[in-house]
C-alpha cells in the first residue's frame, strides 16, 4: 500500500430541515494484504453506522473512495478540518 493517506471527514448541516449529518471515509490495509474503504455516517453527536468494502487492489479502492466522495459533494456535504469524536 502506498504512503498516501486517504481520509475524508465531511458534514452537511441545514437548520431549516433539522439536518446535521456527518460522513467519514478512509482507506485502510487489511490483515490479508487487501485494501478496504471504511465509511461511517450518521447524525452529528450520535453513534452512526459503518460499512467496510474490501478490494483486491489499491487502485480499485481509490476509485471507489473518489466516487463516494464525489457523490457526497454533489449532495451538499462540506469537508471539515477534523474528525468528529464519538464516545
Amino acid at each position: 500500500m502506498s504512503r498516501i493517506s486517504f481520509h475524508l471527514h465531511c458534514r452537511r448541516i441545514d437548520a431549516s430541515r433539522n439536518m446535521a449529518r456527518y460522513y467519514v471515509l478512509a482507506i485502510r490495509p487489511t490483515l490479508f494484504g487487501e485494501t478496504a474503504v471504511v465509511r461511517s455516517w450518521g447524525r452529528i453527536g450520535r453513534r452512526g453506522s459503518e460499512r467496510t468494502d474490501v478490494f483486491a487492489t489499491e487502485q480499485e479502492a481509490v476509485a471507489h473512495f473518489l466516487g463516494l466522495a464525489r457523490r457526497k459533494y454533489r449532495k451538499g456535504y462540506i469537508p471539515t478540518a477534523t474528525a468528529p469524536v464519538m464516545t
